[in-house]
């Protein structure tokens, strides 16, 4: 055993040949120059990062211009016609003929559509003859009014004369009283069935549906052949635009905006049919009635806006822009300049000023290549530019917007100023 074990020890010995003692154990002038260069690499990555990080400060500037600022509210609201007649039907009956559709052009008085009128004219025809009936009575009883008015007067001559007794006299002026009542009754009944035939003859007249103006036929909400009932509610068969040149749209404005809409506050609106077309219009209504929708308070402004080439359609939905209040040719800058501050410097608050609608503000001038500041009091804002009512601020002096430079942080970010708030 141990001599097996020696002899493949000696085989192994003879196939792994020991390391050179030079391979395990660098020389110290070696160890030395790789120091040194590792110690140059880091001073070389050093004053690369030093260097990156002075680079210049880059600013975004506008000038200061003239133009007109404009406080404006902005509302959705629906297009309708400033008049629409809703047209509908007094009596009940089948639809017998249709004489108007969508867009139809109609006249003052013209027929757009007709009821059976069969149960009408049955109605006017009893009226007619029951009115005949009763002239024709008031005939009889006016010939029995002339025989009794001279019975009476013949035995009233008898009377005198003695040659009848005084309660025949009486019986005869009696029945000569009668037959002139008998005449009044029958003249009342006469004015009774003329007022039946009259009701008659209205009902039979709503048979004919007519437009009440000229217009345009919007909606048509019947058929031919339907049986329209009227009850405690008259159904609608059409709506007629009276104009359809003249529009106005009807927006929803909230409570928080009201109060700086007057009327003929000057407008504009747009479609979706004609996007980029603006549609000028004036505030013709504030009404006072609100409309409550989920807790939320809205008005309805009306704006008028003409029509001529009748490119607006009703119920089409409108987003406008409602001015409240406008100055023209005002110096004026952008807001992004009212919220820069540069990097490091704390930002002040505006504050209020004299006017109601004045307060004072800073913006930043470029002046040797760094910011400076310049205290101006601000006018009206309309979101986009304010208007600059005091300062030393001219016209084609520029603002800084933003500021940035080339170099980046250790978290890889450019170094920006924060937002004025």
């Amino acid at each position: 055993m141990n001599d097996g074990f020696t002899t493949e020890a000696a085989k192994i010995g003879r196939t792994v040949a020991p390391l050179p003692a030079t391979s395990r154990f660098p020389p110290p002038r070696r160890l030395y120059l790789a120091v040194g260069v590792l110690i140059v690499l880091r001073a070389a990555g050093a004053a690369w990062w030093n260097a990156s990080r002075n680079v210049a400060v880059h600013y975004a500037t506008a000038p200061v211009t003239r133009g007109a600022v404009a406080r404006t509210v902005t509302a959705t609201g629906t297009i309708n016609p400033v008049l629409t007649i809703i047209v509908g039907t007094y009596v009940s009956g089948v639809i017998q003929e249709l004489y108007c559709d969508y867009n139809t052009k109609v006249k003052k008085g013209q027929i757009c559509a007709k009821i059976d009128p069969r149960p009408y004219q049955t109605i006017v025809d009893q009226d007619k003859a029951i009115l005949a009936v009763a002239k024709a009575q008031l005939e009889k009883d006016r010939a029995n009014l002339e025989y009794a008015t001279v019975n009476s007067a013949r035995t009233a001559l008898l009377v005198q004369q003695k040659s009848i007794a005084l309660d025949a006299a009486d019986q005869a002026k009696s029945v000569y009283h009668q037959a002139q009542a008998q005449v009044m009754v029958d003249e009342a009944t006469i004015q009774q069935r003329e007022a039946e035939l009259a009701g008659a003859l209205v009902n039979l007249g709503y048979t004919e549906i007519i437009s009440p103006v000229d217009g345009t036929v919007v909606s048509r909400n019947v058929t031919m052949g339907q049986t329209v009932a009227a009850s405690l509610q008259t159904p609608t068969l059409f709506l007629i635009a009276s104009d359809l040149t003249q529009m106005q749209v009807d927006t929803n404005v909230s409570e928080s905006d009201i109060g700086g809409i007057k009327v003929d506050n000057p407008a504009t609106f747009t479609v979706d049919a004609y996007p980029g077309r603006p549609f000028e219009g004036g505030v013709m209504q504030v009404r006072q009635a609100p409309q409550t929708i989920q807790n939320v308070v809205t008005y309805d402004v009306v704006i008028g806006v003409g029509n001529p080439n009748l490119l607006l359609k009703p119920g089409m939905t409108a987003t406008t822009r409602i001015i409240t209040a406008r100055r023209d040719n005002v110096v004026r800058v952008p807001d992004q300049a009212l919220r820069y501050v540069p990097a490091g410097v704390a930002a002040s608050a505006p504050k209020q000023s004299r006017g109601a609608e004045e307060r004072q503000g800073e913006v930043w001038v470029l002046a040797g290549g760094k910011p400076v500041s310049v205290a101006v009091t601000l006018g009206l804002d309309d979101d986009s530019f304010a208007e600059i009512v005091g300062g030393n601020l001219k016209p084609d002096d520029r603002v800084i917007l933003s500021e940035q430079s080339g170099s980046t942080g250790r978290d890889g970010r450019s170094a920006v100023p924060s937002p004025r708030l």
